[in-house]
């Protein structure tokens, strides 16, 4: 198999180039190598530093596309998003180097696509109140977080609501710039698929981490930024109450599941799109994630909550890893209580 793999000096590209490498396909490296996520890096050797906006007009794209099988399509502008001032950049990134990129693939005649998606395009997970049964709850407030009211009442009797797994048929509700920018891939991907009579999945990674994830930024993962604490001795600093349930799913595990997609979206029939959660299958509370990674630094210092927090953020969000274990056979192998631990002196990009 031939593929054009976008993003792939990101750490989950190169991780998912050298899955396909490791069996024997061809990948052809394209990233724009962006300052936030790389610095003033070069492109590594190989690496083809062409930007995705402008797929559907450059001829080198054409020459690119040209022979691939599919392409997996891993570029992206990532994050909560710091400011309002960062709109345009996952606009223009992230839905307007998608729609590019699928035009120029439908005119190169590649008609078979993996795309990075997130579960941010959630929002709020699933939840479920003893009395009432399951329940949509509203946006979190302002004043209700000031005051460290973090849980989300049911809306009926404002009792407190548990959290249940969410599947991939669940609503899509955009709480940030971002999630926003990934719900809009994933609609263009649908009609993609029509118009094109092509095929696609989209894979809604949960948080990712591993080696060569970038140091701290404000566009870096969590594990990452309480890994970047310990190293200068700080604590790391946990927002809210740290009870905020999550998956994290090991960055070779994501490598699993594109590799599995791609050979499922090759024998998928034209028309085809389809969605899966990239979980570890392991929920595990934002505290005690800072807990596992501190256990693998062997420094003694226990997880400052700081009771902050961000607009953006939503209280759980956890998924069922079910489509994808029937329909791809995919299942992470990392445990996050065996990966956090590991990744805490796992090589880092400068």
């Amino acid at each position: 198999m031939r593929v054009l793999l976008t993003g792939s000096a990101g750490f989950i590209g190169a991780a998912v180039a050298e899955a396909l490498e490791a069996r024997g396909d061809e990948v052809v490296r394209v990233d724009v190598m962006l300052p936030m996520a790389h610095g003033a890096t070069g492109a590594p050797e190989g690496t083809h530093a062409l930007d995705v906006r402008e797929a559907a007009t450059s001829a080198a794209w054409a020459g690119l596309l040209r022979g691939v099988d599919a392409v997996c399509h891993q570029a992206a502008v990532v994050g909560a998003g710091v400011t309002v001032a960062d709109l345009p950049a996952y606009a223009g990134h992230n839905d307007l180097g998608t729609a590019a990129l699928m035009a120029a693939m439908h005119e190169a005649g590649v008609q078979r696509l993996v795309q990075a998606s997130s579960m941010v395009v959630y929002g709020e997970g699933r939840y479920t109140c003893p009395e009432h049964g399951e329940q949509v709850p509203g946006v979190r407030g302002r004043e209700d977080l000031e005051a460290g009211r973090f849980d989300n009442p049911c809306p009926v009797c404002g009792g407190p609501l548990a959290w249940a797994l969410v599947d991939e048929d669940a609503r899509l509700e955009p709480r940030s710039s971002y999630a926003a920018s990934k719900v809009a891939q994933e609609h263009y991907a649908t009609a993609w698929v029509r118009q094109a009579d092509a095929a696609a999945v989209s894979l809604r990674y949960h948080n990712v981490y591993g080696p060569g994830m970038p140091r701290d930024t404000p566009y870096s993962g969590v594990a990452a930024m309480f890994r970047s604490s310990l190293e200068r001795g700080e604590a790391p600093r946990v927002f809210e109450d740290g009870e905020q349930m999550r998956d994290f799913v090991h960055v070779s595990d994501v490598a699993r599941a594109n590799v599995a997609s791609l050979d499922a979206v090759l024998e998928a029939p034209a028309g085809h799109h389809r969605a899966y959660n990239v979980a570890s299958g392991h929920p595990v509370g934002i505290r005690r994630v800072a807990e596992l990674v501190a256990e693998g630094t062997g420094r003694d210092l226990a997880p400052e909550v700081t009771g902050g927090y961000r607009l953006g953020d939503v209280r759980h969000i956890v998924a069922s890893p079910e489509r994808a274990r029937v329909e791809l056979g995919f299942s992470a192998e990392v445990l996050p209580e065996v990966g956090l631990p590991a990744f805490a002196t796992a090589p880092l990009r400068a």
